[in-house]
C-alpha cells in the first residue's frame, strides 16, 4: 500500500528527517508516535504528498502501486484528492462553509456529481450521528462535531489511505475515545490504511503498529 525508502528532509541547513525506510500495509491502522520535533508530521505530510523529500538521497514513495515521483504537481494533487483523505487536529474546516458544504468539498474539487456528492455527504454525517447538524456552521459545533464533519469530509472521495496529525489532540479524553473508535469501525467497513501521528498512548497502542521516530530516524517499527 505505502513503500516508502530514502525518505530525507532538510529546512533552513536542519536535517529533520534522517532517511527513513518502511512500508504500510493495506488496512493497517498504524500510529506514529515519538518526542515533538522529531519529524512525524513531516513524515505524514511527506506520505501524504503534502511535502516533497530532499530529491539529492534519490528519494521513492509507492501508493497504491503508483510512483509519486513520476507524476507532475498536477497529477499528485489529482492522485491525492481520488485516493488519500485527511483528518488534522483543529480540523480545518471552511468557517464561511456549512457542515455539508465542508464535507462535499473534495467531491467538488474532484468534479464529482453534485448531486450525488451532496447525497454522499449526507449520508456520512447520518452514520456520524450529525445528520440534524447539516447546516450548521463549524463555529456552533462542539470540538468532537468539528471533527466528526473532518473526518466525515475525508470519506467523501472513497481514500484508500487516511493520514490523520493528532487528530484527537484537541479533544478531551471522551470525545477522544470515540474518535478512536470511529477510525477503527470506519477501517472495518472499508478495509480504509489509516497512517496517525499521535502523542495518545491508548490510540497508539490499540494500532496494528506503532513507529517510533526520534531525531529523525525510525527507532522501531
Amino acid at each position: 500500500m505505502i513503500k516508502a525508502n530514502s525518505i530525507y528532509k532538510t529546512y533552513n541547513g536542519l536535517q529533520v528527517l534522517k532517511g527513513i525506510d518502511l512500508q504500510i500495509n493495506k488496512g493497517e491502522i498504524v500510529s506514529i508516535t515519538g518526542p515533538s520535533g522529531a519529524g512525524k508530521t513531516t513524515l505524514l505530510e511527506i506520505l501524504g504528498t503534502l511535502l516533497s523529500p530532499d530529491l539529492k538521497n534519490k528519494p521513492t514513495l509507492e501508493i497504491n502501486g503508483t510512483q509519486i515521483s513520476s507524476l507532475n504537481k498536477k497529477n499528485t494533487a489529482k492522485f491525492r484528492n481520488e485516493h488519500l483523505g485527511f483528518v488534522f487536529q483543529f480540523h480545518e474546516l471552511l468557517p464561511e462553509f456549512n457542515a455539508l458544504e465542508n464535507v462535499c468539498l473534495p467531491g467538488w474539487i474532484g468534479k464529482k456529481d453534485n448531486k450525488q456528492t451532496k447525497n454522499k455527504a449526507k449520508d456520512l454525517l447520518s452514520q456520524l450521528g450529525l445528520h440534524n447538524r447539516l447546516n450548521h456552521y463549524p463555529h456552533s459545533l462542539s470540538g468532537g462535531e468539528q471533527q466528526r464533519v473532518a473526518v466525515a469530509r475525508a470519506l467523501i472521495n472513497n481514500p484508500k489511505i487516511i493520514f490523520a496529525d493528532e487528530p484527537s489532540g484537541n479533544l478531551d479524553s471522551e470525545r477522544a475515545n470515540e474518535l478512536h473508535e470511529l477510525f477503527f469501525e470506519i477501517r472495518k467497513q472499508t478495509n480504509c490504511t489509516f497512517v496517525i501521528v499521535t502523542h495518545n498512548e491508548i490510540l497508539a497502542n490499540k494500532s496494528d503498529r506503532k513507529i517510533l521516530i526520534k531525531d529523525g530516524l525510525i527507532f522501531n517499527e
